[in-house]
């Protein structure tokens, strides 16, 4: 069945059409302050807490799904958030076309489609090569965070970022169930209630890493909108 498409008119959404016009994307907040990125922002419940906490920090709220976007508008809208943008595009396509590299100060990823049929894990968005993609677009010493509530997911993840180049460990070990100061969305929260854990990660970007010397991976136009959800909310 075809879903029903929201018609988003809200002044925090930013269709593609006026991305393509703007140069660089950064112009389009109301004041000139570090970026960070939500990939997959679901409902909106976890970025609106960010951004709320840190009023110093501009974000982009990134999903597939038009409803998660039209709701995480609504959400910023009568929160009255003036740092925060939303828009609706596949995260490495985002990237590789509008987003000015080393210019990120964090990127946020919270328990995506985990693919759990192992004919599927390939499809799993944070991989060896989607990390050292991602180095061209952190700025040095830029933050990277991941989280899941499915454990193969995080012992997958766990056991690739230490063996990932360019980044470092903030936390000491492969992963944390609770991380202090870091909003539990609506979706997590209700895992956590069934007693069930999160797997918390965070990574830093180390500041003499030369762009140089990486290779950028081969990206798939729209791979993410054919294949599942981007995030939760």
């Amino acid at each position: 069945m075809t879903q029903r498409m929201i018609e988003i008119n809200s002044p925090y959404f930013i269709p593609e059409e006026q991305l393509k016009s703007a140069e660089p994307l950064a112009r389009l907040f109301p004041g000139d302050q570090p970026i960070a990125l939500e990939i997959g922002c679901g409902t909106g419940h976890f970025v609106a807490e960010l951004a709320t906490a840190n009023p110093g920090t501009n974000y982009i709220a990134i999903d597939i799904y038009n409803k998660g976007c039209y709701k995480t508008c609504k959400k910023i809208e009568a929160q009255g958030l003036e740092n925060v943008l939303v828009m609706r595009i596949e995260a490495r396509y985002l990237l590789t076309h509008y987003i000015e590299k080393q210019s990120l100060a964090a990127v946020y990823i919270n328990c995506p489609d985990p693919w759990p049929k192992k004919r599927h894990r390939s499809r799993r968005l944070v991989n060896e090569s989607f990390m050292e993609l991602l180095l061209h677009y952190l700025e040095p010493e830029g933050d990277f965070y991941f989280s899941t509530d499915f454990t193969d997911y995080a012992e997958q993840v766990g056991g690739m970022l230490p063996n990932a180049r360019g980044y470092q460990n903030c936390l000491g070990t492969p992963w944390v169930n609770h991380l202090p100061n870091y909003p539990i969305s609506k979706y997590m929260q209700r895992f956590l209630d069934r007693g069930q854990p999160i797997y918390f990660m965070h990574y830093r970007k180390l500041g003499n890493v030369s762009l140089s010397e990486l290779s950028q991976p081969e990206i798939l136009c729209g791979f993410r909108s054919r294949w599942g959800r981007a995030g939760n909310e």
